[in-house]
């Protein structure tokens, strides 16, 4: 029976290698492995053979049969390619550098992109550079370094996601302020856009929002550049208006104000305006001259150089630049609502 296996082998190596189609193919894998096959027969034949030799016998016919599929199904990859070349040779010529079906109108920025984008070519224009900073956050660069110690009440101005203290998701983009000034001696002038997050959720409130915060250090810096670079920003986005600066509070700055713009809707009349709440005013952002403990936090010296830092939310700007109510609309993937900002 060995001689008889060897011949098996040989012979459906050579008649396989040279099937001419996958129909023939198909005939020698029955005549060889199907149910009624020379291998299947010989394997059914091992019951009459003696203990000691059915054993032996049974593993070569098995090496057999593997052999035969490998070369079977080699020879069917092979034919299978074949029929590829051809399909292909005879397909019409394909011209890659015909234009796509589809044009690049299918799709648009996001509002908010598109805001954060128009701002910081704004910012750019004037000299600011762009800086980044991570989304999870050590409360050192998010509150100590800000002036903002444990247990100071100004820490309840913000809803802050803890993951486990003393990391947490940044509430602002102020950190990278900290981390910029770390790293490079002043003059200094960067805005930092990014996602911040607080656990706040209504119609002009969400969990995670956008925000871009501005610092320029140097020395004699005074609250008159920072009105110029506003007026100048705002004029960009919204066209020639005046702004208004009422006193407030953040622990990184001193004085501190919040800045606020004439309604787009009432032009600042107020008269049943339900844009400004019938106040003629739009609150934009807020601001303020660096603290000089935030200074001393990173190594600049207070009574050598000063600053000062502003920052707005994204959706608060687009909102007002297109007229949007509810600040979940921008999270909630309506086309409908999208498409108005395609181009």
């Amino acid at each position: 029976m060995n001689d008889n296996l060897e011949s098996i082998l040989s012979e459906a190596k050579n008649t396989v290698s040279a099937a001419p189609s996958k129909e023939e193919l198909e005939r020698l894998r029955v005549h060889y492995v199907g149910k009624k096959g020379v291998i299947t027969s010989l394997l059914h034949q091992l019951k009459d053979l003696p203990a000691d030799k059915r054993k032996e016998m049974g593993a070569k016919l098995n090496d057999v049969k593997t052999n035969v599929e490998k070369v079977l199904k080699l020879r069917q990859s092979e034919l299978g390619r074949k029929d590829l070349e051809e399909q292909l040779s005879k397909a019409p010529a394909l011209d890659l550098s015909l234009p796509g079906q589809y044009s690049s109108s299918s799709g648009s920025l996001h509002p908010v992109t598109r805001v954060m984008e128009e701002f910081i070519q704004i910012m750019k224009r004037i000299g600011f550079s762009v800086a980044t900073g991570p989304e999870v956050e050590l409360d050192y660069y998010n509150f100590e370094a800000l002036n903002t110690p444990e247990h100071h009440p100004a820490r309840d101005m913000q809803d802050t996601f803890y993951i486990e203290p003393p990391v947490l998701l940044r509430s602002h983009t102020s950190p990278v302020q900290i981390r910029a000034m770390k790293n490079k001696k002043p003059p200094l002038q960067i805005i930092a856009p990014g996602k911040v997050y607080r656990s706040d959720y209504d119609m002009t409130h969400i969990p995670m929002f956008h925000q871009i915060e501005g610092l320029m250090v140097d020395e004699h810096i005074s609250f008159a550049e920072l009105k110029g670079v506003l007026h100048y920003l705002v004029k960009d986005l919204f066209g020639a208006r005046p702004l208004r600066f009422r006193p407030s509070y953040f622990p990184f700055t001193e004085p501190s104000a919040e800045v606020d713009m004439q309604c787009i809707s009432c032009r600042g009349s107020g008269k049943d305006c339900r844009v400004c709440k019938s106040t003629g005013w739009l609150e934009i952002g807020g601001c303020g001259m660096v603290h000089p403990n935030v200074f001393r936090h990173v190594g600049y010296d207070p009574d050598q150089v000063s600053g000062f830092a502003f920052g707005m939310g994204m959706e608060r700007i687009a909102m007002l630049k297109y007229g949007i109510d509810d600040i979940r609309s921008f999270f909630e993937n309506d086309l409908r609502m999208l498409e108005q900002f395609s181009c």
